[in-house]
This record gives structure tokens, sequence and C-alpha cells, in this order.
């Protein structure tokens, strides 16, 4: 006999800030924004204490990488703008950004949850889905082990919902946050999944919900009991019986354990528009920059590309981009940039640009790259 599926999606609680909080332990209750530059680094006073910038004091065009569910309280969430969070909580803590330590912590994290179950797909920095169907462990005992493993590892709180399926997993881990574990099973979808907004279900973006909403469809509850053919006159049939079936609670997605990236890619949003002619010297600096760290990216994953782009956001939020395809994959940062530079040369650049990225797609691992060029060496160079 097959065993029902268990699948759990595991999520870290307000990860960066969460880690934040760990260095900065006076901060906790706090409404503490990450999302500033260097020059918001808390600075040591010569009483020991630290003195930390306000949100208040901010002026540039970031956005806020994540915030203190107390910070969240008052409104401000992930990517909104950080002058808009400036404004609706002034007092807020504001800290940089500290990328190695995050990622640093993720590491730790899908460590110690693979020494429990190792069948993970990898959904990001801080989330994970677990296959347990195999595991002998009672589900809540298992889910609490999980838990505890994570928090022994990094100091940290995780939420985990476990269900039959991917889809009501993810939306399970959401509904105790934080240090939450959930548990639901298909008979639970009428009482505990369809009086939430339809827009909690994975896949369902602004625009599909605002559509939804102007049926006067909000909740999933009103999803599942839908006219199927009112969904299908206004979404199409493919998405119209999506629609209805994870309304209802079905997904028959795998946990995938492995997963290569399509493509690899660095970009960055400059603090004011830069002028290809008049700021070169900044733009190139920031151009290499970005090449190198792509080409770091590329040899930490084993991979390299074929295909090198560009993408440029112009002061008026217009976007382009432009590829070429290389004769042999790379992970070089001195050929990624060349490429990426023919590629610069192929588009306007007269007006101000507020955003620069270089991409490498077309990937393959990097040992077979290394034997392609090998092959290709052995052409040149014949015995």
């Amino acid at each position: 006999m097959v065993p029902p599926r268990r699948i759990a999606h595991l999520d870290m609680d307000a990860f960066f800030a969460s880690v934040e909080l760990l260095r900065y332990p006076e901060l906790r209750g706090l409404p503490v924004v990450v999302g500033g530059g260097s020059r918001h680094q808390p600075v040591l006073q010569p009483d020991g204490t630290r003195r930390f910038s306000k949100l208040r004091d901010y002026a540039g065009r970031g956005v806020v990488t994540t915030s203190t569910y107390e910070a969240r309280a008052l409104g401000v969430f992930s990517a909104m703008g950080t002058m808009k969070a400036a404004a609706l909580a002034p007092e807020a803590i504001l800290l940089p950004t500290d990328f190695e330590s995050y990622k640093r912590y993720s590491r730790l994290f899908k460590e110690a949850v693979a020494g429990i179950v190792p069948d993970i797909e990898d959904r990001g920095i801080d989330e994970i889905y677990l296959d347990l169907t195999g595991h002998p462990e009672e589900t809540r005992a298992l889910g609490m082990r999980l838990k505890a493993a994570v928090k022994d590892a990094t100091g940290l709180t995780c939420s985990i919902g476990i269900a039959p399926n991917k889809l009501l997993a993810k939306i399970s881990s959401d509904l105790d946050k934080p240090d939450g574990l959930t548990i639901i099973t298909l008979e639970d979808v009428p009482k505990r999944i369809w009086p939430l907004s339809a827009k909690k279900i994975n896949g369902i973006g602004p625009k599909a919900f605002a559509k939804l909403t102007s049926l006067g469809i909000e909740t999933v509850g009103q999803l599942a009991g839908a006219d199927p053919k009112l969904l299908q006159e206004h979404f199409g049939l493919n998405s119209a019986e999506w629609l209805h079936r994870v309304a209802h609670g079905h997904d028959e997605r795998e946990v995938v354990t492995r997963s290569d990236p399509k493509g690899v890619s660095r970009e960055t949003t400059f603090e004011r528009d830069l002028h290809a002619k008049h700021d070169r010297e900044a733009l190139s600096e920031i151009f290499t920059r970005l090449c190198t760290k792509l080409s770091d990216d590329l040899h930490r994953k084993r991979f390299a590309g074929r295909t090198v782009g560009i993408k440029l956001r112009y002061a008026d939020f217009r976007t382009v981009t432009r590829d070429v395809t290389l004769p042999s994959p790379t992970a070089d940062a001195a050929t990624i940039r060349r490429a990426a530079g023919e590629c610069l040369r192929r588009v306007p650049l007269e007006q101000r640009l507020r955003l620069l990225g270089v991409r490498v797609s077309a990937l393959v691992p990097l040992d077979e790259a290394e034997r392609y060029r090998a092959g290709e060496q052995g052409e040149l160079f014949p015995v």
C-alpha cells in the first residue's frame, strides 16, 4: 500500500531581520528594517552602546529587503520603496544588508534539516520543501524535531506547514507565524483554507487577483464555488481548470530535489540615475564589478554558460535587454565583460540609466565546459 504523501514547507521567520537580531539583541521587540547601505552601519559608542540609523533619515531610491514583525505591523514590507517605508515608520531602525551572513545561516539551517530529511527542494535563501512521505516518524513529532534542529543550528525560528501537497504546505506554513507548526489535510481545506484571500495561493499574482475581485471572487472558498464557465471566459480554459483545482486543494507537483538553474544574473539599481557619457567612469566600475561577481557566482555554483546578456532600465522605467551567444561556455569574468560590452554597444545610451544587470544563461556544468574547451584545444593543436 502506497503511503499518503506528506510534504512540508519550511520558511524561516523574517529571516534577514532575525539574523540581524542575533547580532543586535538590544533591538528585539522594535520595528527594524533591513535594506540600508554601508553608511547605515551601527556605530559603537564610548559607553559600549550602539547608535543606530533611523528610517526617517534615509534618502535614496532603495527598497526594503525585509522587516521585523513589529515593522510589518506599521505597514512596512519587503520590496517596498524605502522612502515610502520611512513615511510609514520614521522611528524604525534601519540596518544595512549583509548577504554573506544570510547565506551562511541559510547553509546552516539547510544542513541541519538534511541530517533528518534528505529529500529537499531548495526554493531560495530562506525556504525549502521537504518530502516526508517515506519517513517513519509521526508527523507532528517530526515537524517539532525539524524546528528544534533549525533552532539548535542557527538560534533562529522557522515555521513549517505539512500537508498532502506543496500548494497546501506553503499556504499552511504562513498560517501560524512566527515559530509555527501547522498540519493540514484535504478534509481541513473548507475550514482552514477557503476563508483565506485567494491571493494566498502561490501563482495568483496581483493582476489575477484584481481580475478575480472584479468578478466578486475574493476568497479561496468563493473561487472553489465559482462557475467554471465564468472562469474560462475571463482566464481561458487551462488557467480556469488550474484555478478550480488549486481552490479545492489539489496539487500533483513533486518535490524536486535537484534543479539546475536556467541562468545566473547580477543587477544593481543606482542611488541616482547615471549617464553613459557623463558618468562613464562610475558605470564602467559598476559594470566590471557585476561581471566579476557573476563569474564568482558561476564558479561557486559550478556552472558556465554560452549566452551572455545585459539588462538596462532607463530613467523613464523602460527596460531593454540584449544578448550574445559565444562559441563555447564560459565562467570567466573578462570573457563575460567583453561579451556584455558587445551587447551594450547595441543599445541606445543617450538617456540616463537607473539599473544595470548582466546575465549568463544556456548553462552547462563547469567540468563539462572545461572538457569542451579541452576538445577545442585538441582540434587547434592536432598531434
